[in-house]
Parts: C-alpha cells; structure tokens; sequence
C-alpha cells in the first residue's frame, strides 16, 4: 500500500503556477528526494504536502486516507511529522525540555494540570530515548541556543520523530551546515529506522545520492524526471535543466 500519494497537485499565486499537477506515489519506507533548481516548487509541494498552504486543485493521501484540506495538527497527529528550513525551536529551553512538549502533545498528557511534568514516566522516558537517536542526550540540560546549528538541526529531527509518524518531511536538513555538520546530519538520517518513509527536499547533491532510493526532479513546477539516483543522473534532460549540461559526477 502506497504510504504517501500526491496526485495532480497544482498551486497556483495569483497568475503564477508554482506547482502543475504533480503527482508522487511513494511507498512503505521509501526514501525520497525532491531536486531540482531554485524556483522549482519544491517548497511549495512541501508546504503543500504538510498542509501549510491550501492547494489549488488535487488530492493528499497519507495511506488512505485523503489529508488535503486537514490542518496541520490533525495531518501529524495521523502519522506526518514536518521539519523546517529555519529552526522552529524554543530556544530559551532545554533541549529536553523541548523534546519533552511534543512527546507530551502526542501522548496527550499535555493539557493534565496540577501534576509535574517530570512525574509523567512514559514521556521521561520517550524523550530520553528520542536524545539517545539523535546523539543529543549529553546535550539534554542545555539551553537549546547554547548549542552549535547542526546540534539545533538534529534537535528538530528529534521533535518530528516525537509524534511516532509514518512519513517525515525533510525540508533542506543541511541548509546552513559546515562540511562536517553536514556529515553528521547525513550519518543520522541513514541510522533512521527503515520503516520510517522519507520525503527530503536537499540541495546537496553528496547527501541526496547516499540517502535517496528515488529521486523527482522538478523543474518551473512540473515533474520532468524520476527514478532511481543512477537512472536521474544519466537523464540528459536533468544534466542540461538541472545542470546545466554538466553531468553528474
């Protein structure tokens, strides 16, 4: 059964078509990346996708249910969890203080008043183990800006996979990163269980080709190519579109 399927999706900013019918079929653990160049919609299909901006025509399916015009909360409360370009941090808390609210959100303890939160066993120990996956648990009594960008990255990690989801959405995981940040932020992504189903939107091509099993590349908001990393990198029309006649090295 097909885990996330998008179908005909267009999106439209007044008389400007940012994504025309796209359509994506992606299946149970499927790794999935989304390229193509500055301009080509794949933010907007994104957004899309997490149910921050409406389409303007097509369907969302996360299994088989039908998730196009569900909001953002009910969207990760059936199984989508979201990370960002920015990060969308508390930054004045502790990275397990942090972890901690949105394990807290999904096993609804959070709105239980007059009880400690650290009294709560299950979600202690949910977002302990949720810091031990993302190589944070060191880091776990320090204030979230007190840490380096890529430890703050993989914190956002840790916060879509607190929702226990069964797709994520990877939106530029090393925008920003040092050559060994990047590394790292690679090395966690492919520790990932393989049950978790990926979609991941990257600019750097290194990270893509070691992570993705699929690739769609995108070009003015339309699928001009997809297929495995091997079958899009000898596509002539992505070398001379995405590449600018260069191929792939």
């Amino acid at each position: 059964m097909t885990r996330l399927n998008v179908e005909h999706l267009s999106k439209n900013f007044g008389g400007i078509a940012a994504l025309v019918g796209v359509t994506l079929d992606v299946q149970p653990g499927e790794r999935r990346a989304i390229i193509g160049p500055n301009g080509a919609g794949k933010s907007t299909l994104f957004n899309l996708i997490a149910g921050e901006l409406p389409p303007s025509s097509g369907k969302i399916y996360l299994g088989e249910r039908d998730i196009t015009r569900l909001p953002i909360y009910e969207r990760a409360n059936l199984g989508l969890g979201h990370t960002f370009q920015r990060n969308n941090l508390f930054m004045g808390l502790t990275v397990f203080e942090n972890v901690r609210l949105a394990v807290q959100h999904h096993q609804r303890v959070a709105r239980r008043l007059f009880r400690a939160a650290h009294s709560f066993e299950p979600v202690t120990r949910a977002s302990a183990a949720l810091l031990e996956q993302v190589g944070l648990i060191e880091q776990r009594d320090q204030a979230v800006k007190t840490l380096a960008y890529g430890q703050q990255r993989a914190l956002e990690v840790a916060l879509a996979l607190a929702t226990n989801p069964q797709v994520v959405l990877l939106d530029e995981p090393t925008a920003g990163m040092s050559p060994a940040e990047t590394g790292e932020m690679a090395r966690l992504i492919e520790k990932l269980p393989r049950t978790l189903t990926m979609l991941i939107v990257e600019h750097d091509m290194d990270v893509i080709f070691s992570l993705a099993e699929r690739i769609t590349v995108l070009h003015y908001g339309q699928v001009i190519s997809e297929g495995t990393p091997a079958e899009v990198r000898a596509d002539p029309l992505v070398q001379e579109i995405y590449l600018g006649a260069v191929p792939f090295e």
